[in-house]
């Protein structure tokens, strides 16, 4: 082995299981055991003095952080090429804490116009109630948005890509260069791609957020949210939005699942991407569909992701991340956002086969797509691999749409 080998980072599916522990320091347990406490004791009052002060490491009270949620928090961390890193109780918990920690009466805040419903609601409506203006903006137009930094000179900017639900895609540096320029901070929602497949500090954002509840998680068992970056900015995320004013504490057990979830994060990506891509191909094709929003089949879209690709983890590569949220499961009729049980991975061809074949022997929808006529938007969902993706949406003609199916469709 050369010296290169031996200097080498772990992998990234080997962080996922050894980084920042080991067993000998736990009676030789392989598994980081769960540590459900809620205080901890001191050897003596001069040490829990210090500790509490902040002067010596430790923990204090379970609230703000445990063990269990520590070797997570140093794991996304590490995905992410962070500092640093906070897991809380939810994805909106997760902006939330950032927010108002980090903004106050007075401030501007720049929003993306596509975001997850309930993001949008904060934004909109629920910052202003606090004296923050919110601005909403279309960081797909890069004049637009420069427009609005410099009418509007925010704080802090904040958006997905890809976007919940439509898929569009930011150019994570751009956005990041004219922020920084500007003196505003810019955060990124990376729950659809994960650090598997994007890393959006690596191309210039100061804060990455998550809903773990969704593929880090990747089990449907769990709703947990997180942080990453500058070891400044989460320590006054911890101390001030988490402690403070949300309490959004994240469950000793719901870490431990999380880091359970993280151990096949990089092989279920791997698998979304390939079901996208098959899928996608099938619905283009089916005469009921007559528009599939799949990044790979927009020449807009592989040219901003020329742009941004360098972020992309080098294991999947630049093809396979178009995208993670296009993977689908079938017949599922659960909240688009929320994951459901996995099947056996080995389960995933066969599902695949079945999809293929309902849809091309058939002219019309499946049956549940009435169900959902209003969006005229369906969200293709399938029993893949570990996890949940929501991604590839197609619109449906809606004379299509209003004829139902048997259920044998299914």
């Amino acid at each position: 082995m050369d010296e290169d080998q031996k200097n080498r980072k772990p992998g990234f599916a080997t962080r996922a299981i050894h980084e920042w522990y080991d067993a000998s320091d736990f009676l030789g347990a392989l598994v980081p055991p769960v540590f459900m406490t809620s205080t901890y004791a001191f050897p003596t009052a001069e040490e829990g003095e210090a500790i509490f002060r902040g002067e010596a490491p430790g923990y204090v009270y379970g609230r703000t952080r445990n063990p269990t949620q520590a070797l997570f928090e140093v794991r996304l961390a590490s995905f992410e090429g962070a500092e640093a890193g906070l897991a809380v109780g939810s994805g909106m918990a997760a902006i939330s804490a950032t927010m108002f920690s980090l903004l106050e009466s007075g401030d501007c805040v720049l929003f993306n116009r596509t975001l997850y419903g309930n993001s949008f609601e904060l934004f909109a409506r629920g910052l202003p109630r606090f004296g923050i203006k919110s601005i909403v903006v279309d960081f797909t137009n890069l004049e637009q948005l420069a427009k609005a930094f410099a009418l509007h000179h925010p704080k802090l900017v904040f958006f997905e890509t890809p976007s919940n639900p439509t898929l569009a895609l930011i150019d994570i540096g751009a956005v990041a260069s004219m922020a920084k320029c500007h003196g505003a901070l810019t955060v990124v929602d990376n729950t659809f791609s994960t650090p598997a497949l994007q890393q959006p500090l690596a191309l210039g954002a100061d804060l990455v957020v998550h809903s773990a509840t969704k593929y880090l998680g990747g089990h449907g068992d769990l709703i947990a949210g997180a942080v990453v970056g500058p070891v400044r900015l989460i320590d006054t995320i911890r101390s001030t939005g988490l402690r403070n004013l949300t309490g959004a504490t994240i469950a000793p057990l719901t870490a431990f699942l999380l880091l359970r979830g993280l151990k096949t994060l990089e092989l279920r990506m791997e698998r979304h991407c390939a079901s996208a891509f098959e899928i996608a191909r099938v619905l283009e094709r089916h005469p009921a569909v007559s528009w599939v929003s799949y990044p790979r089949y927009s020449r807009a879209a592989r040219q901003a992701l020329s742009l941004i690709s360098c972020g992309f983890h080098s294991s999947l590569g630049t093809e396979r991340c178009l995208l993670a949220s296009a993977a689908i499961r079938l017949a599922s009729m659960a909240n688009p956002s929320a994951p459901t049980s996995p099947s056996a991975m080995q389960r995933s061809t066969t599902a695949s086969n079945r999809w293929r074949k309902t849809l091309l022997s058939r002219k019309r929808p499946c049956r549940f797509l009435e169900k959902i006529e209003w969006s005229g938007i369906f969200h293709c969902l399938r029993r893949d691999a570990c996890g949940f993706s929501p991604t590839v949406f197609a619109i449906l003609s809606r004379s299509l749409v209003s004829k139902a199916i048997s259920p044998s469709m299914m």
